[in-house]
């Protein structure tokens, strides 16, 4: 039988998870697969284009949004027993002139495309402006590439989440908004339900650990960090960053979810599939 395979997504949970043997106390035969590789990719290619070329393993994560669209189209399952919540805001350098959300009013804001960052720009920002106003940038590549450029000074303000957050602010960036957003799993394939109950139940123990010594374990930030950045890190000034909530997305989440994406015209009207809750999503809960 093939291995479970696990796509870690930034955070620390599986991290952890690994070091404690929380997943081999369960009983699950695992194994890491693609880690994000940290360099640019092209214009308008973000996290629902990843999903949609296909992902080789069990379970990997995304915002709640880009999941729920991409499971209602057929592209693998959304995991509806649980669900996470990440710290993300939109930085500027800390000389920037830019001290209020207003002040982004047409300003260039690096986001990935059809990914977290894009939705949750949106969602923090139409409340100071109306949506023709906000500017987003989808050249600057994923996660750490747009981190690079922000550092670097080619874009002007960027939304980052997760490690790269904690470590804007390390580095003395200025927060203009928080931009925090729901994560949600990808079951890809067909794996034993009795697999995806292991790693869940080592997730939530990992959780726990997390929430009572966050400083023990920051420091797996450095796990899927570029290079370049490691000598500067800092991470026992960094937090605990996503949080699992072991709590259903429920149908009325998914729902509205859909609802608020459509209503945005983030994707073309056909390409959303049917949105339907049942079709979508798997639920283990018994």
């Amino acid at each position: 039988m093939p291995k479970f395979a696990i796509t870690p997504h930034f955070r620390l949970h599986e991290w952890v998870a690994e070091e404690k043997g929380y997943f081999r106390d369960a009983g699950l035969e695992y194994e890491f697969q693609g880690v994000f590789e940290n360099h640019a990719t092209p214009d308008r290619v973000g996290a629902y284009q990843n999903i949609e070329k296909g992902r080789d393993t069990n379970v990997s994560c995304a915002c709640h949004w880009t999941v729920n669209v991409a499971a209602s189209k057929g592209h693998g399952k959304m995991y509806a027993d649980a669900y996470s919540v990440s710290p993300a805001g939109v930085f500027v350098p800390p000389e920037s002139p830019i001290r209020h959300p207003e002040g982004l009013r047409g300003v260039p804001i690096s986001v990935g495309y059809q990914s977290g960052s894009h939705y949750s720009t949106i969602q923090a920002l139409e409340q100071y402006m109306p949506l023709s106003d906000v500017k987003l940038s989808f050249a600057d590549g994923i996660l750490f590439s747009r981190l690079e450029k922000l550092i670097d000074r080619q874009v002007p303000a960027a939304a980052l989440f997760s490690g790269p957050y904690y470590f804007l602010e390390q580095l003395g960036f200025r927060k203009v908004i928080d931009t925090t957003f729901m994560m949600a799993t990808m079951i890809t394939g067909d794996p034993d339900p009795a697999d995806l109950k292991k790693y869940f139940a080592a997730l939530r123990r990992a959780q726990r650990d997390i929430d009572l010594r966050p400083e023990l374990y920051t420091r797996h930030y450095r796990n899927e960090f570029p290079k370049r950045f490691l000598d500067q890190m800092d991470t026992r000034r960094w937090g605990p960053g996503e949080r699992i909530v072991f709590e259903p997305y429920t149908k009325e989440v998914f729902e509205n979810s859909f609802k608020w994406i459509r209503e945005r015209n983030i994707f073309e009207p056909d390409a959303m599939g049917a949105g339907r809750y049942e079709d979508a999503c798997v639920s283990l809960a018994t």
